[in-house]
C-alpha cells in the first residue's frame, strides 16, 4: 500500500480482543490499539488537528515560535508534525520525564525544555504561559484547544462505533487532558446516549505518567463532567501490574496510563452481565524503558 505522507497512517488503528483478562464470556473486552500510530500514541490525533487546523485559519504560520507544555505524549506528536510542516516549536516538560521521550522530540527537531520535576507538569504549564505573556510564543493548548476533542470526534469514535458493529456497551479511557473521552463522548452519545463513558484517574499520591488528577486551578478547559458517566479512581500499583500483565498475557506492549484505563475496564467488566468494552491503549511501552516500569518483569 501506498502511502503519500506518514499522515495518512494517523488514525484507522484496530481493536484487539482480550484473550485473558475476562472470564464471563458475555462480556467482550477490546483494546483500541493507539500506539499503532506514526508518532506511537493517542496524541497523534489532536496534535495534527491542532496543527492543520491552526494553519488553515491562518492563525500560525512558519514564521511562529509555538510553545506547549507537555507529559510527553503530545509533545512527540507535536515534534514530528510541526517538523513536516516545518514549523518551530519548543515543548516544555518535567525534567523526571524518560529520556526516551526528550530524545525522541528532539529527533523531531523540537526544542525541548526541561522544568522542575518537583512542580510537575503544572510548572511546565507555568513556564510555558509565561513565554507565551512575554516573550510573543503561541501556544496551541492542547487542555484549551477544542480542535484536541474534536480530533476524537471525527476520527476516534466513529472507528469505535463502526469497528464494534454499533455494539459497544461501554468506553473507558485514562483521563489527560482529556481530549480523547470528551471526544469519543460526544459522539458516541450521538450514536447511542445509554452507552456508558468511564474516565480513569489516579487516586491520591500515585504517579501516573498521563493521567492526572487535575487540581480545580489546573483543571482542562475542554472538560465537560457531563460527559462522563462515571469516574473510578486506579492506584499506580495497580495500573503498573496491568501494564506488566498486558504485556506478558496480552502480547500488549503499553504504558502505565494503558495500564490504568484496564484495569478500570476490567472492574467494569466484572460489574456487569453482558457488554462490550472499550479501553484506550494510549501508547507503546518501548518509550518507557529507561524507568522502572519494566524492570520486575521476568522476576
Amino acid at each position: 500500500m501506498l502511502n503519500h505522507s506518514i499522515l495518512d497512517l494517523i488514525g484507522n488503528t484496530p481493536l484487539v480482543e482480550s484473550r485473558t483478562l475476562v472470564t464471563n464470556k458475555n462480556v467482550k473486552l477490546l483494546f483500541k490499539m493507539e500506539g499503532n500510530n506514526p508518532g506511537g500514541s493517542v496524541k497523534d490525533r489532536p496534535a495534527y488537528n491542532m496543527i492543520k487546523s491552526a494553519l488553515e485559519r491562518k492563525e500560525i504560520d512558519q514564521n511562529t515560535k509555538l510553545i506547549e507544555a507537555t507529559s510527553g505524549n503530545t509533545g512527540i506528536a507535536l515534534a514530528m508534525i510541526a517538523g513536516i510542516f516545518k514549523l518551530n516549536i519548543e515543548l516544555v516538560m518535567p525534567e523526571n520525564s524518560t529520556k526516551e521521550r526528550v530524545q525522541t522530540m528532539r529527533a523531531y527537531g523540537a526544542k525541548v525544555t526541561l522544568t522542575d520535576a518537583a512542580v510537575g507538569i503544572e510548572g511546565s504549564r507555568d513556564y510555558a504561559d509565561l513565554k507565551v505573556e512575554n516573550e510573543g510564543y503561541v501556544m496551541l493548548n492542547q487542555f484549551a484547544n477544542n480542535d484536541n476533542w474534536k480530533a476524537h470526534y471525527k476520527t476516534t469514535g466513529p472507528e469505535i462505533w463502526n469497528d464494534t458493529n454499533k455494539k459497544i456497551t461501554h468506553f473507558v479511557s485514562a483521563m489527560g487532558t482529556t481530549g480523547t473521552i470528551m471526544g469519543v463522548s460526544t459522539y458516541l452519545k450521538e450514536m447511542n446516549s445509554s452507552i456508558q463513558i468511564i474516565g480513569a484517574q489516579p487516586t491520591d499520591n500515585s504517579k501516573i505518567p498521563g493521567i492526572r488528577k487535575w487540581p480545580e486551578a489546573y483543571l482542562p478547559k475542554i472538560f465537560d463532567r457531563s460527559k462522563v458517566d462515571r469516574i473510578i479512581e486506579v492506584s499506580e500499583l495497580e495500573a503498573r501490574e496491568m501494564s506488566l500483565r498486558l504485556a506478558k498475557d496480552e502480547g500488549v506492549f503499553s504504558g502505565m496510563s494503558s495500564g490504568g484505563s484496564v484495569t478500570t475496564a476490567l472492574k467494569i467488566a466484572n460489574e456487569i452481565e453482558s457488554g462490550v468494552i472499550v479501553a484506550i491503549i494510549c501508547d507503546r511501552g518501548d518509550r518507557y524503558l529507561s524507568s522502572d516500569l519494566f524492570e520486575s518483569a521476568g522476576s
